[in-house]
């Protein structure tokens, strides 16, 4: 799919309010996104922010750093098993878009293994003319001969998708009649050798939904053209997406479709034998695996059968066939406790394995079941002050990774027997900065309205509570995603070392205490997220680790539409704002790339009773002529499809045309990450920090 930009005078769901709201928004120019006039104005806006915060004097020493930790060697090479090897995508000075390498299970044992390239993005970009970033390989399971490679042009969601050939390590030629996807963002998953599902943009302005997903599932199969490909299920356009794949219970496949209707909310189905089948699921549970015979599904709200009840936060399963015959027998997995929650949950051959978080701390438990269907738990003998990542679980076998890290921590990675609980150590990355100097502490604050929000804080052990001490807050706060503790050479080596102190907030609309801590702050609630991130600002002020002149806070995405309201609503507490890749404009957030598909965690702003509530919180309509704002600086990218670039260029030139000082940095390339490679993500890490220390020092 080209570009999904719709010209504002022929849109034909514009109502008349929305029409008035552009006609008086005299910036809304800016969201033509590669327009001469709003390049013109990027480029003068990123020269003048460049000069200023580059001027800081150890900027050159922020680069190196971050470059040096970006490129280091002794990064953990994270792989995935797929057939009999370990795939790896590396970046480092040598190739900067990455490559695609395997090595063999043995080998990545070693200290030092031997690698394969498989893919060279750079190679390929050069030989293309094209600045592919690579964006995934998908393989068809089990053969795992056949991939499907997504390449985007500059980072953008938009992907170009090819078959590639693992055996023969090349582009499946011509004359094999391969899968090739124009540039869209499209949704494509394999059935078998020579079959996939698709949904993409097939040029018909009905193949899309409002939010510029798929709204289509389509059968196509190989040797056909695509525009023949049979069309399956119609999903509505008003709906975030539509899409087809497969899960396998051990080797044993099922078709789903599934609709998305809003962010939280979904229809699935099963196909087969050329029919469809609704499944009777609560619209908002999530499918969490096939295990067995089982369909497994995490409860958003409450279930009541005539049976039982079962609370929200829960995972329960019920026999596939039962839920197609449309005779569901739920049982109850497992439950959340009052401070326990489930941050994820892996199948393997033979066992279960959840990941508990408890107060914001990593668990990690076997389930198994005994010959009387009982299930039995074991706890896996890993540290939990710190956070566990469990991947490379696959239906073939009882081994699997876990990453534990935690603030002060660097990343270690085992290879862990399922059968036993036996971890191994595999590989570590060693410290890059001065980590024993520093200690982490976890408090509680009190929001508004009573609730206990949790924060972590890492800061040097000598530490003086005098109030003098330049801190950052972090958080982001919404779409039920949990900030786990993590370590982050960035940080410790360009802010700890520099006498910083790093603040983790685990505010409501996050997932770290399961459904219920994100549903807290979705619509109407927002503004319980923005009370808790306050709160916080002002524990850690009457805790005398910092005041509003030396607290600066940071946040991306949904995080920058956090950093947006919290300077908007308190201007007084910060004296430092970095806000990245941001929504800002709320009234106009659903017209603008992939805001649509949002409406289920902010709401509409073309209902009137909705946009009530938003326009309290929406950062570019709460400016006001004659308050003192902090120096905030902003950041996007050209190339981000995801969230318009628009926020961020409108709220600046908003605040610039009310006197207001302020600094922009948009990068050309990088898509919703930012930055396209290591070089550009080096330098934009090494302007946040430099901006902080120019504001908060």
């Amino acid at each position: 799919m080209l570009k999904r930009i719709i010209p504002l005078c022929v849109a034909s769901a514009m109502t008349m309010a929305t029409q008035i709201q552009a006609e008086e928004d005299k910036f809304i120019w800016l969201e033509d996104v590669e327009g001469a006039k709003p390049m013109t104005w990027v480029k003068q806006q990123n020269d003048v922010s460049a000069t200023h915060i580059k001027g800081y004097k150890g900027f050159d020493s922020l680069v190196a750093n971050s470059l040096e930790i970006l490129n280091n060697e002794a990064r953990i090479p994270y792989a995935r098993r797929t057939g009999d090897y370990f795939y790896n995508f590396w970046k480092d000075e040598t190739h900067t878009r990455g490559i695609y390498r395997r090595t063999t299970i043995e080998e990545y044992a070693k200290a030092d293994p031997k690698w394969e390239t498989v893919l060279d993005i750079d190679a390929l970009g050069k030989a293309e003319g094209v600045n592919w970033v690579y964006k995934g390989m998908n393989c068809q399971y089990p053969q795992n001969e056949r991939c499907l490679v997504s390449l985007s042009r500059g980072g953008a969601d938009a992907a170009e998708v090819r078959e590639f050939d693992l055996t023969t390590k090349s582009f499946v030629e011509k004359a094999q009649k391969p899968f090739m996807v124009d540039e869209a963002k499209s949704i494509v998953s394999w059935i078998d050798k020579d079959t996939v599902f698709i949904g993409t943009d097939f040029g018909d302005g009905n193949s899309m939904t409002d939010s510029g997903y798929p709204s289509l599932v389509k059968l196509w199969k190989r040797g056909t053209p695509i525009s023949e490909a049979k069309t399956i299920f119609t999903g509505d356009k008003a709906s975030v997406a539509s899409a087809g794949y497969v899960i396998f219970d051990d080797k044993t496949p099922l078709n789903i479709i599934t609709e998305s209707l809003t962010f939280y909310t979904a229809k699935h189905y099963v196909y087969q034998n050329d029919k469809l089948v609704a499944l009777p699921l609560p619209a908002d549970a999530d499918i969490k695996g096939y295990f067995k015979g089982q369909l497994y599904i995490e409860l958003k709200s409450e279930l009541v059968t005539d049976k039982a009840t079962f609370k929200q936060g829960a995972v329960v399963f019920t026999p596939v066939d039962k839920l197609i015959a449309q005779k569901p027998e739920f049982k109850e997995f497992v439950s959340p406790t009052a401070t326990a929650f489930i941050s994820q949950i892996n199948f393997s051959k033979n066992a279960v394995f959840v990941t508990w978080l408890d107060d914001v701390k990593s668990k990690l438990v076997r389930y198994t079941q005994n010959d009387k269907g009982q299930w039995q738990s074991d706890t896996a003998p890993f540290d939990a002050n710190g956070t566990l990542s469990v991947f490379d679980v696959q239906r073939d076998s009882d081994e699997f990774f876990v990453d534990y890290t935690s603030f002060l921590e660097p990343s270690t990675l085992y290879r862990v027997n399922g059968a036993t609980l036996k971890a191994d150590k595999v590989k570590g990355m060693p410290q890059q900065f001065a980590a024993d100097k520093f200690t982490t502490k976890q408090f509680f604050a009190q929001s508004k309205d009573g609730t206990k929000v949790p924060y972590f804080v890492v800061m040097a052990k000598d530490i003086k509570l005098d109030g003098s001490n330049p801190t950052l807050l972090y958080a982001y706060g919404g779409f039920e995603v949990s900030r786990l503790p993590s370590y982050s050479a960035t940080v410790g080596k360009n802010w700890l070392e520099q006498g910083g102190v790093y603040v983790l907030a685990n505010i409501r609309g996050g997932g770290e205490y399961g459904p219920a801590w994100h549903q807290a702050a979705l619509k109407e609630h927002r503004h319980k997220a923005f009370e808790d991130f306050e709160a916080i600002a002002e524990d850690l002020i009457a805790r005398k680790i910092t005041t509003s002149q030396h607290l600066g806070i940071q946040g991306g995405s949904n995080g920058g539409l956090l950093m947006g309201a919290a300077f908007t609503r308190r201007p007084d507490l910060y004296n430092a704002v970095v806000c990245q890749v941001p929504l800002l404009d709320m009234k106009r957030y659903n017209k603008l790339l992939a805001g649509a598909s949002w409406m289920g965690e902010y709401g509409n702003p073309d209902i009137e009773k909705e946009w009530q509530y938003i326009k309290t919180y929406s950062p570019y309509h709460n400016l006001k002529q004659g308050v003192k704002y902090p120096k905030v600086f902003f950041t996007t990218s050209t190339r981000d499809d995801r969230v318009h670039p628009a926020h961020a260029r409108k709220m600046v030139a908003k605040m610039e045309d009310m006197g207001i000082d302020v600094l922009y940095y948009e990068n050309i390339e990088g898509g919703h990450a930012g930055a396209a490679d290591n070089t550009q993500a080096a330098e934009l890490i090494s302007m946040v920090y430099a901006y902080l220390m120019q504001q908060l020092r």
